[in-house]
C-alpha cells in the first residue's frame, strides 16, 4: 500500500470517495464533492493524501487537511478535515498510515499541532487518534475535538 499526495489535476479520483464520507453524514452529492476538493486544492487551501493498493489506480482512503489560522502566532497549524477509509479496508493500518502522513507533513511545515473533530458515537476513529497520541481537549455539537502537539 502506497500514500499519495493528490494535487488538483488528479483531484477526481477521490472524488468519489469524498463522497462516500459525505454518504457517511447523509449528504451525498457527488458533483459538489468534486468541485470542492478541485478548488481547495487549486487555492493551496487543502493537502489532501490518497491511499493506494499497489495494483490498482483507485484509492481506498484519504485523508484532506487544511491549514488553521492562529491569530497568536505566525505558525500554520492544520486541521484534519475528512479522513475516510473503504469499509472493507478497515482495520488494515490504513487509517493509521493516513494521519501519520499528515502528521509528518504538519511538522515539516513548521506547525505547533494538528487537530481534528469526530462525532461522539464513533467510537473506531476515537480509538485510532487516541491511540495515536491525540488528547482529547473539548465536545461541541456532538463533535470530539481532539489536537495532537508536534
Amino acid at each position: 500500500m502506497e500514500i499519495k499526495k493528490i494535487n488538483s489535476s488528479e483531484n477526481e479520483i477521490v472524488t468519489e470517495l469524498f463522497d462516500k464520507y459525505r454518504t457517511f453524514y447523509k449528504q451525498s452529492n457527488i458533483e459538489l464533492a468534486k468541485t470542492y476538493t478541485k478548488e481547495r486544492l487549486e487555492k493551496n487551501e487543502a493537502q489532501i493524501y490518497g491511499a493506494f493498493k499497489k495494483e490498482n489506480p483507485k484509492p481506498i482512503g484519504f485523508t484532506l487537511l487544511y491549514p488553521k489560522p492562529s491569530f497568536v502566532s505566525t505558525n500554520k497549524n492544520w486541521h484534519i478535515g475528512y479522513l475516510f477509509v473503504e469499509i472493507d479496508q478497515r482495520k488494515k493500518g490504513i487509517g493509521q498510515r493516513l494521519v501519520n502522513t499528515a502528521l509528518n507533513f504538519a511538522k515539516k511545515e513548521g506547525a505547533k499541532f494538528i487537530s481534528l473533530n469526530t462525532e461522539n458515537d464513533n467510537y473506531p476513529a476515537q480509538k485510532l487518534y487516541e491511540n495515536l497520541g491525540f488528547v482529547r481537549e473539548g465536545f461541541f455539537s456532538g463533535y470530539f475535538y481532539y489536537q495532537y502537539n508536534l
